[in-house]
C-alpha cells in the first residue's frame, strides 16, 4: 500500500503545499481534491495515489476503506545550470527535483463495517441454502 515518485521535476516546498492538502484524507476525497487542484504538481501527485490504490488492491484491500496515511516531499537531485551575470561573471541556478512517499491506511471503521456485511451476507446465504438441502434429503428418505 505504498508508492513512490522519484526525480519529480519541481521544488518539494511546492509540492508540499499539494501534499499537505490530501494528507489524512479519504482516497475519494483526495482524488476529488486534486482533481480541481490548479497546481503543475496535482496530476503527478493523482497519479501516485492511483499507483498505490493499484498496489492495496492487488493485496486484497478495497478502495473504499483507504485513507492517506503518510505522504512525506523530500529533497532528490539537483541540476545544476549556469546561467551569465554582469561583467562576464556566471551563477549556478540549482533546478530541485523531489522524491514524494506516499502510504495508504485502512480505515479501522469502515473495514470493520464491511466485515459485519459481509458476515451477515455470508450467513443469509447459509441460512437460505441449508433447508433447502435439508428437504432433499427428507425427500430421499
Amino acid at each position: 500500500m505504498k508508492a513512490l515518485l522519484t526525480n519529480y521535476h519541481q521544488s518539494p516546498r511546492k509540492v508540499r503545499l499539494v501534499a499537505d492538502l490530501i494528507r489524512g484524507k479519504s482516497v475519494s476525497a483526495a482524488r476529488a481534491a486534486l482533481l480541481y487542484l490548479p497546481k503543475k504538481s496535482s496530476p503527478a501527485i493523482g497519479k501516485l495515489l492511483d499507483s498505490a490504490i493499484a498496489n492495496a488492491s492487488s493485496g486484497g484491500a478495497s478502495a473504499e476503506n483507504l485513507f492517506v496515511k503518510t505522504i512525506t516531499v523530500n529533497k532528490g537531485a539537483m541540476m545544476r545550470r549556469a546561467r551569465p551575470f554582469g561583467r562576464g561573471r556566471s551563477g549556478t541556478l540549482r533546478k530541485t527535483m523531489s522524491i514524494v512517499f506516499l502510504e495508504l491506511g485502512v480505515s479501522a471503521k469502515k473495514a470493520a463495517k464491511a466485515a459485519k456485511v459481509a458476515k451477515k451476507t455470508t450467513a443469509k446465504k447459509a441460512k437460505a441454502t441449508k433447508p433447502a438441502s435439508a428437504k432433499a434429503s427428507g425427500e430421499a428418505k
